[in-house]
C-alpha cells in the first residue's frame, strides 16, 4: 500500500508497513507544515475583534447590510467644515454635525438641510416670520378669512359651531335652524340662508338665539332671496344674532 496524504492540509500519511529510510523525512515535513499553519492561525487570531471589547483601526464596510441591536450605538459624526460632508445623494437620511458652524444637518433629497438651533427659534425677527400664537397680540400684514361650511338642509337644521364661524344653507321646506352645539363664548360669524327657487320658506329659531327686543324677525320669502344672520355667542345657551334681509 503507497503512502497517501490528509483530506486538509495534504499531510503526508507513510504506508503501513514500509518506508523504512523515509519515515524521519515524512514527519519532519509535516511538522514544519502543522508550524506552519498553526503560526498563520496564531497570526489571523490575533487580527480578529474579539467578541467583547476590543477597537478597530480600518473602516467598517456594511455594504448594504444593517446593523441591529436592542442597545445604544455611540459614535462622534462629526465633520470639520461644510466642505467635509460626504455626498447627501449617496447619504439620504443621513444625521450629522459640522463642527465650524455649530449646527446639525440632515441629507434630503441631494443637499444638506440644515437644521435650526433652539436660540434661532426665539430671536425676535424669527417670532415676528413665524406662525401666529394663540396668546399673543397678532398684527395681520395680509388678508385673513374663514371658510363658509354649507350646512345640511333638512326639517331641524343642525350646526356645529367647532366646525367653522360661517355657514350657509339653502331652505327647501318650512325649517328651524336648531340650537348650535359645541358653542363656546366670543365665537362669532356669519348664517347664510337662501330660500330656493320656489321661495315662501319660513325659518323658526332655535331658543338660544336671542334677537333685539326679544322676537326673531321674519325672513324674506322671495324665491332665491339672501339673509344674512351675524351672531356671537355670549353664553353656552347665549347666541346674541341680527338679521340682514334681502341682502342683493
Amino acid at each position: 500500500m503507497a503512502d497517501t496524504t490528509t483530506t486538509n492540509y495534504g499531510l503526508t500519511k507513510p504506508e503501513v508497513g514500509a518506508s523504512e529510510d523515509t519515515w524521519g523525512t515524512k514527519i519532519n515535513t509535516n511538522l514544519n507544515l502543522i508550524d506552519t499553519q498553526m503560526k498563520v492561525s496564531d497570526t489571523r487570531s490575533a487580527a480578529n475583534l474579539p467578541k467583547a471589547g476590543g477597537t478597530m483601526t480600518g473602516a467598517l464596510v456594511m455594504g448594504a447590510n444593517n446593523i441591529t441591536t436592542t442597545g445604544k450605538i455611540y459614535y462622534a459624526n462629526m465633520f470639520s467644515q461644510l466642505s467635509d460632508l460626504p455626498s447627501a445623494s449617496t447619504y439620504h437620511g443621513m444625521f450629522a454635525h459640522v463642527h465650524a458652524t455649530g449646527k446639525g444637518y440632515y441629507a434630503h433629497a441631494g443637499a444638506w438641510i440644515e437644521l435650526a438651533n433652539q436660540t434661532d427659534l426665539t430671536t425676535a425677527t424669527n417670532t415676528a416670520n413665524a406662525a401666529a400664537t394663540l396668546t399673543a397680540v397678532q398684527t395681520f400684514t395680509a388678508g385673513q378669512r374663514g371658510e363658509v361650511t354649507a350646512l345640511t338642509d333638512a326639517t331641524s337644521i343642525a350646526t356645529n359651531l367647532a366646525l367653522s364661524n360661517n355657514f350657509s344653507v339653502t331652505l327647501a321646506g318650512n325649517r328651524t335652524l336648531a340650537n348650535p352645539s359645541n358653542t363656546v363664548a366670543g365665537q362669532s360669524g356669519s348664517i347664510f340662508i337662501t330660500q330656493d327657487g320656489t321661495g315662501s320658506r319660513t325659518l323658526a329659531m332655535g331658543t338660544n338665539f336671542k334677537f333685539a327686543g326679544g322676537t326673531a324677525p321674519t325672513l324674506s320669502t322671495a324665491a332665491a332671496s339672501v339673509d344674512r344672520i351675524d351672531y356671537v355667542v355670549a353664553a353656552a345657551t347665549k347666541i346674541h344674532a341680527v338679521v340682514s334681509l334681502d341682502v342683493k
